[in-house]
């Protein structure tokens, strides 16, 4: 079958056409692809920016900790304050309860004394300067006898806490740091200087309660 010469031209130009047409959509289609993808990328390039500066401050492990450390601090303070001078150096022990073992156990004042002087010991680590010089062992300085000595110690073993926690940042709370014969993480040692204090409340709570003195913490909760 033969074709007119009008007839191929015809078709030749329409393919022409055809093919122009499809190359300058596809030009078009990646103009506006690339132009989408570079507002998406200023877009999130903008909130990784505002959610930094927005919500990086507010993420600070400091505020938290001070929560909670807080908390135990006026927990242990008034609770030692509750108990009277002449009580400081009662133990379980001379109550003979039935059944019990509380032989060897600290009395309320070697309570406190052994917390505050973990306390200097962990928190020193954190901040990295040296514990007083008068301190032999976990159980404090042997010369603090009376309540207002042993009292005004504690005091200063939380102040030593206060200055530590303001130490502590999102970069930096992981860092291992050398506390007795090991290595861990600084925030590990925060946790473990706050359930320590915490768990020694506990036990003050309950030779305070077998004195005859209500926690004032359980008091002021009801």
């Amino acid at each position: 079958m033969a074709y007119s010469g009008n007839f191929e031209t015809r078709v030749l130009k329409k393919a022409g056409c055809c093919l122009k047409c499809y190359i300058e959509s596809i030009v078009t289609l990646n103009t506006q692809t690339m132009a989408l993808k570079k507002k998406a990328v200023i877009f999130f390039s903008l909130y990784a920016a505002l959610m930094t500066t927005c919500f990086g401050q507010q993420q600070s492990l400091t505020p938290a900790i001070e929560r909670l450390f807080n908390k135990i601090e006026s927990d242990i303070l008034i609770t030692a304050e509750a108990m009277p001078e002449g009580k400081f150096n009662f133990t379980p022990e001379g109550l003979k309860i039935e059944g019990s073992d509380f032989k060897g156990v600290r009395t309320f004042a070697g309570q406190i004394l052994h917390l505050a002087t973990d306390n200097i010991f962990m928190w020193s680590a954190i901040t990295g300067d040296s514990v007083r010089a008068d301190i032999e062992d976990v159980n404090g300085p042997k010369t603090l006898k009376t309540k207002q000595e042993i009292i005004d110690y504690l005091k200063s073993s939380f102040a030593i806490g206060r200055t530590a926690i303001a130490t502590v940042t999102n970069q930096n709370a992981m860092d291992e740091i050398d506390y007795m014969w090991r290595k861990l993480p600084r925030l590990d040692l925060v946790f473990y200087a706050l359930t320590h204090a915490n768990e020694h409340y506990g036990q003050m709570v309950v030779y305070v309660r077998m004195c005859g003195v209500k926690p004032p913490p359980t008091v002021k909760q009801k």
